[in-house]
């Protein structure tokens, strides 16, 4: 008979980051649906997502938010490297709490791949040691995009010359763990993105403010940098969690043990782009993903 062994408080922490963790499967499971059923053009989900062949569709409904969703994120991204692309300048992408995302690898496969000098990945270390796996995983075919990696981190990490794969915990003070992290692999000097999808939301607002102002900071003239490149944001985010339905949803997740600290700050859609705007950032603007499907995707496409 084994003794007991008492469940310390880190232990706690740790099963409420799986959960946490747990709302990224979600999200794969959500667009390999998509692309299975013709919404979406992905052919590197499947090898993200274990047992792709054997996971169940999802209904129409969760089908045609996530193409809205992505087709959203997808366009402001291809904008924001249009813009950069008159600056004469390699553009740098920083995907934070990325999990299971293909952007990277999409880009690599379309008309902007030249357009990407570095591309990093931050997300927590069960996390990223899982997706160095499944890259290096020669039947993936993921590895063959990035020519030579290194692993690193014990496996938590990967680098190759255009991407870089990194583990955190991003509520940790950014002053902490940035600078040992990036190295020397993120400039200053260059125009550079930040893809927030559904991250903010799980970290309280003094964490997700110090991370946002982390990059402001680096990103802002100083000795060293006299002329540093532009900062740009492209944000996914949950607000108005107040009505029924929110509060239906917040309750859902309460039962998975999942927490969102970040959304009764920022209660409105005017809230989103304020809090930016307040950091220093000389335009912000947000949609909905209504508005998104009513304005900006093709009648076409709605009705394919």
């Amino acid at each position: 008979m084994h003794p007991l062994v008492p469940i310390n408080r880190s232990e706690r922490v740790h099963d409420v980051d799986a959960a946490i963790r747990q709302t990224d499967s979600d999200a794969a499971l959500a667009r390999l649906s998509a692309v299975r059923k013709g919404y979406l053009n992905d052919r590197f989900i499947s090898s993200l997502v274990p047992r792709a062949q054997l996971q169940p569709l999802r209904p129409p409904l969760i089908n045609t938010g996530t193409y809205v969703r992505s087709e959203a994120i997808d366009r402001l991204v291809e904008q924001w490297l249009e813009i950069s692309k008159p600056e004469g300048q390699l553009c740098q992408i920083v995907s934070l709490g990325a999990g299971s995302d293909t952007r990277f690898w999409r880009l690599m496969d379309g008309p902007w791949k030249d357009q990407v000098g570095a591309y990093f990945e931050l997300d927590f270390p069960d996390v990223t040691l899982k997706k160095a796996m499944a890259i290096r995983n020669p039947r993936s075919g993921l590895s063959t995009t990035l020519g030579h990696s290194e692993l690193d981190l014990g496996g938590q990490a990967l680098h190759s010359s255009r991407y870089h794969l990194l583990p955190c915990d991003l509520r940790n003070p950014p002053a902490d763990i940035f600078p040992g992290l990036f190295k020397e692999y993120l400039s200053p000097t260059l125009p550079t993105l930040l893809l927030f999808e559904c991250v903010l939301v799980y970290m309280s607002p003094e964490a997700s403010s110090a991370l946002i102002q982390w990059f402001v900071g680096f990103f802002s003239p100083s000795t060293h940098t006299p002329s540093p490149g532009t900062l740009g944001c492209t944000v996914y985010e949950m607000f108005g969690l107040e009505d029924a339905f929110g509060q239906v949803m917040m309750n859902n997740l309460r039962a998975r043990n999942v927490s969102l600290p970040g959304a009764k700050p920022y209660p409105s859609l005017e809230s989103l782009p304020a809090r930016f705007s307040r950091h220093g950032f000389t335009s912000a603007k947000a949609l909905t993903l209504r508005n998104i499907r009513s304005n900006y995707i093709e009648p076409s496409e709605l009705e394919r």
